[in-house]
């Protein structure tokens, strides 16, 4: 068997990297990508590889060298027009070689596991394409297979339908060609089809004529869970990086990322804290209806926002705020606190402390080891203690820790005999057993308490962080005035508009939605006390925080579990007041996705 890689590209889309080398010199966590496949190959019982060079194709010769000639015999195919042909013209110039022996055949600007030659090499099939079900990031040549796996057909960029994607699988550009197949099929289709169509195409295209007219042969082999990634920009680069890192650098690259993960469709994010039933499918379907519009007309300015937040919480409109996330609103809502001291709650949402001077802030600590404390705690602390502003975050995060309503009225009331401000911040309060009388905003207790602030992250409860919503509530109107003058009149896009117009539509739904999850964290709860090496802290938000007490440190088991199982958790290490003392935080998800955690952890028991 020989291998042939085509890296005659110039692989323009990746800039400067490559202004002075080829693609596949382009390095992904200090590794040139041919240098990778190289040492792939070299594992493998192979009588030559042909490289077809062509953009830089000298600086990659001198790059390889003779540093694999103990291992490879490399030959090398020249392109001399690579800036005016394709891949198509690329293979023919190797076509001689292509017929001399069972081949498998790679593009060059791919990173892969290690696995999959392998896989293909023991596959008992002659002619074989690697194919992955598609995801959102993949472009290019797709197939679609039969249940026997014979690929029925190649779908080109032209003829590719959303329509269809559920049955399209991505070709990974490795394959396999015996060599009957290759003289038989393929270079007698290439040859004709160069001829017809010209040499600015790709070889795919000879594939998919031989699957129209013909009983190919060419079987697809699905690659399931294994990692691969193909670089044609920088946005590429990145992501590949941060797939094939290791250990604490693949931690820091998916944790730098805040967000974005939809990029990395096989990983299950316990990070991030939304709602897995909300919103329904209907409303989905209401939203892409009107897609068509709300992509090409402008959203309504602050006045209209503060009428549909007003009208989605029941409050009237000038006590309200609607905010791109709760995160703008914290940054200006922390900004306007001046030089005044404030009472902060640990361990915290960092989003508050972060935007405050250390000599601002004013820290409790709860003394036990479940991060519990009441009401009555917080008054007595800070009873001697001179603050403008207390913070609470309730539900808290991480820990879950609730206090119920009662307790925050008396906290009001003694907040508003001090002339204190309390910011309370409610986003998870919906996911607390009795949610429906859990809230703050309402006229009659913001009018009540006029030093009370209700922040919450309608991404949160709701489940739509991808729309950046969140409000402040007040009755402190000055305090709203300030704070939307100092936000951009259209902080809000009119997908985001448009969710808060049409949600009392399905404000039954949500509540159902709601029930529904409660009922599934304490089916999760259950089984996250029986994994022997974590201590659950009860919780009345939407994530457990967990002591893991023994056999890994709270970084080694996140660590763990991305790597091994692509599940990422929140190490609380990095959380003030938590360094040190091994918790993690996991969210409530769907009962599939919690079973598929609860067996991960019982995998690392074992």
């Amino acid at each position: 068997m020989q291998a042939i890689i085509l890296a005659a590209g110039m692989g323009r889309r990746l800039g400067e990297l490559t202004s002075q080398n080829t693609k596949c010199m382009v390095k992904v966590n200090g590794v040139s990508l041919i240098d990778r496949l190289l040492g792939q190959l070299s594992r493998l019982a192979l009588n030559r590889v042909v490289i077809v060079v062509g953009y830089k194709g000298q600086e990659l010769k001198d790059y390889i060298g003779q540093r694999y000639a103990e291992r490879l015999k490399i030959e090398y195919v020249e392109n001399p027009v690579y800036d005016r042909t394709n891949n198509i013209y690329s293979l023919a110039l190797a076509k001689d070689q292509l017929q001399e022996d069972d081949t498998l055949l790679i593009e060059s600007d791919l990173i892969f596991s290690d696995r999959l030659f392998p896989m293909v090499v023991d596959n008992a099939q002659p002619n074989v394409a690697l194919v992955a079900k598609y995801e959102s990031w993949m472009d290019g040549t797709m197939v679609t297979i039969d249940k026997e796996q014979n690929i029925v057909n190649f779908v080109p960029k032209k003829a590719f339908n959303y329509a269809d994607i559920d049955k399209y699988y991505k070709t990974v550009n490795i394959y396999k060609f015996s060599k009957e197949f290759s003289q038989q099929k393929y270079v007698p289709f290439l040859d004709a089809y160069s001829k017809a169509m010209g040499n600015n195409e790709y070889y795919e295209q000879v594939l998919r004529v031989i699957t129209m007219i013909d009983d190919s042969g060419l079987k697809a082999l699905p690659i399931g869970q294994e990692k691969w990634y193909e670089i044609d920009d920088v946005q590429d680069l990145d992501i590949a990086e941060t797939i094939f890192a290791e250990g604490d650098e693949m931690l820091h690259r998916f944790n730098y990322r805040y967000g974005g993960h939809w990029r990395f469709p096989k990983m299950l994010d316990y990070c991030y804290l939304v709602n897995p039933y909300f919103p329904t499918q209907r409303m989905k379907n209401e939203l892409r209806a009107n897609f068509d519009t709300l992509l090409t007309e402008y959203p309504s300015g602050m006045a209209v926002m503060q009428l549909l937040a007003g009208k989605y919480f029941g409050v009237k409109r000038q006590y309200t705020v609607v905010g791109n996330g709760a995160a703008e609103l914290i940054k200006s809502l922390m900004e306007q606190q001046g030089e005044g001291r404030i009472g902060v709650v640990y361990p915290t949402f960092e989003e508050y402390p972060h935007r405050l001077r250390k000599e601002q802030i004013v820290p409790f600590f709860p003394d036990n080891s479940d991060l519990h404390y009441t009401a009555d705690d917080l008054m007595e602390f800070f009873a001697d203690k001179e603050i403008e502003t207390l913070l609470l975050i309730n539900p808290d995060n991480p820990s879950g820790n609730f206090i119920p309503k009662e307790g925050l009225l008396a906290l009001a009331s003694w907040s508003r005999q001090r002339g204190i401000r309390l910011v309370v911040d409610e986003s998870f309060v919906d996911f607390s057993d009795d949610f429906e009388q859990n809230s703050l905003i309402s006229n009659q207790l913001l009018e009540q308490y006029p030093q009370l602030v209700v922040m919450k992250s309608i991404s949160k409860s709701y489940g739509v962080p991808g729309l950046r919503l969140g409000i402040m509530a007040t009755a402190d109107t000055a305090l709203v005035d300030r704070v939307k003058r100092d936000v951009a009149i259209w902080n809000i896009n009119s997908f985001a508009e448009f969710y808060l117009q049409i949600f009392g539509k399905y404000e039954a739904d949500y509540r159902q939605a709601c029930h529904r999850f409660i009922q599934e964290r304490r089916r999760f709860e259950q089984l996250l006390r029986q994994v022997s090496f974590l201590r659950v802290i009860p919780s009345q938000a939407n994530y457990f925080c967990l002591e893991v007490t023994q056999r890994f440190t709270s970084g080694e088991l996140t660590r763990r579990l991305l790597a091994d199982y692509e599940i990422m958790v929140k190490d609380c290490n990095s959380k003030h007041f938590l360094e040190g003392k091994n918790y993690i935080r996991v969210s409530v998800r769907s009962t599939e996705d919690n079973n598929r955690l609860i067996a991960a952890l019982k995998e690392l028991e074992r």
